[in-house]
């Protein structure tokens, strides 16, 4: 691409909402991940015997084994969660204001 078009799309308002919506999904989703991870963090930091209890009255699975499995499927599915988010509402964006772009050429 030329340098005129790239400025042209950069001055686009199209443009410009798409990236502001896109930093303000990531950086929810990143809000979200440091939460859930430094608050399992404190948790183990300050209440390990809490996660050291058994789930239930001779259960060999502890609170901590299930609240780790949690940290990491907030993981997955806050990245899945942008997956399809990109999928569906981004890239269809980014493509039709390529195209807009082109027709003007």
């Amino acid at each position: 691409m030329q340098h005129d078009t790239i400025d042209s799309i950069k001055a686009s308002p199209a443009y410009r909402r798409l990236i502001a919506s896109r930093r303000r999904v990531s950086f929810t989703l990143t809000a979200l991940m440091v939460i859930t991870y430094y608050g399992f963090v404190m948790f183990v930091a300050l209440a390990p015997h809490l996660l050291a209890h058994p789930l239930y009255a001779g259960a060999t699975t502890s609170v901590g084994i299930v609240a780790g499995i949690a940290v990491i499927l907030v993981a997955v599915g806050t990245t899945g969660w942008y997956v399809l988010h990109a999928n569906r509402a981004f890239d269809p964006s980014m493509r039709a204001l390529l195209a807009n772009m082109r027709k003007g050429d």
